[in-house]
């Protein structure tokens, strides 16, 4: 499942930016363990949203553009996008806040 959920650099204008809805994309990197700690945690959310919120994960160090274009300093970091524009974000593994989070724009989006 973790490949289907990759985006790119040269993915992220047309998956991410040019996506009318909600989107959660999780920076992350190999090496990170916090990171490795909500991986399974994004993979359900993908599941449990899926038609609702388009879930991604972007790999840090293979994707340095988007990390720098989106001003990434620490991973992981959540960024949530509406319509291409970055509109909330948590920094740090917090599954709480992370799941607080995507419901809260998923049902935002459904309002809207």
């Amino acid at each position: 499942m973790a490949n289907q959920l990759a985006v790119t650099d040269a993915t992220f204008a047309t998956e991410i930016e040019g996506h009318a809805g909600v989107a959660m994309v999780d920076f992350w990197a190999e090496w990170c363990g916090p990171c490795k700690m909500i991986a399974p945690l994004v993979e359900q959310l993908a599941t449990e949203f899926d038609g609702k919120v388009k879930v991604r994960k972007l790999d840090v160090d293979e994707n340095g553009a988007t990390m720098q274009k989106y001003n990434v300093r620490s991973i992981p970091a959540i960024l949530f996008f509406k319509d291409g524009k970055v509109v909330d974000q948590v920094v740090g593994a917090f599954p709480a806040k992370i799941q607080e989070k995507i419901r809260q724009h998923a049902a935002a989006a459904l309002v809207a």
